[in-house]
């Protein structure tokens, strides 16, 4: 639960997993920033996950997947590529790094290495007290990020979505793409979406969705 992803694909692509009960509440990401892609030098994987194949690994891609459910049952699913959603890794760890320098003025305190923005040892005369600084990290939910290309039916006992790059999209082989293309229960729409690191460019992406009513 504390060490990024919840899964890998074998030679493949990282999963994040998210459940929620409210079809437009927000992303809880904890402490781990959002993410474009997973890296290896991340201090909070694991080092069976940086081992986890054959060859050494750098970067993988990244989906969120985030399941609406009732009590009972799984009403949607919204996946989406790390790097349709979420800016460069850079962005975030500029506003952490600012925090953790401001911490790092703090007199007569003893700071120890942590993964969360910060831990004081020795803060009171005794030196028996310590102080966490943990950042808690939340994205808005795609389904409002991408109100304006998609909603779910209100009909619908089952939905899904799922976005990717063209680019990402083409680069799967062709077998994989035909079975998609091929089922007439399955839409793709061809679309343009905000770049996360600069709204003013567009990115060409592909919403594939699919309905069961």
């Amino acid at each position: 639960s504390t060490n990024p992803p919840d899964m890998i694909l074998k030679n493949g692509a990282a999963v994040e997993v998210k459940k929620i009960q409210s079809l437009r509440k927000d992303i809880a990401l904890n402490s781990s920033p959002p993410k474009d892609k997973l890296y290896s030098t991340d201090t909070r994987i694991t080092e069976a996950c940086r081992q986890c194949e054959d060859n050494d690994w750098d970067v993988k891609d990244l989906i969120y997947t985030i399941g609406v459910t009732s009590d009972s049952e799984l009403k949607h699913i919204w996946m989406v590529y790390g790097d349709c959603y979420a800016a460069d890794k850079e962005v975030y760890s500029k506003t952490s790094n600012k925090i953790q320098e401001g911490i790092k003025e703090i007199q007569n305190v003893e700071l120890a290495p942590t993964n969360e923005l910060a831990r004081l040892n020795k803060v009171d005369p005794l030196g028996i007290t310590y102080f966490r600084v943990r950042g808690m990290w939340g994205i808005q939910n795609p389904m409002n990020v991408y109100s304006d290309i998609y909603s779910p039916p209100d009909d619908s006992s089952f939905s899904l979505a799922a976005l990717v790059s063209t680019d990402k999209y083409n680069s799967f082989p062709e077998k994989s793409r035909s079975v998609i293309e091929n089922n007439k229960s399955i839409n793709i729409s061809d679309i343009e979406i905000k770049d996360p690191n600069n709204p003013a460019k567009l990115i060409k992406a592909k919403l594939i969705t699919y309905t069961q009513l």
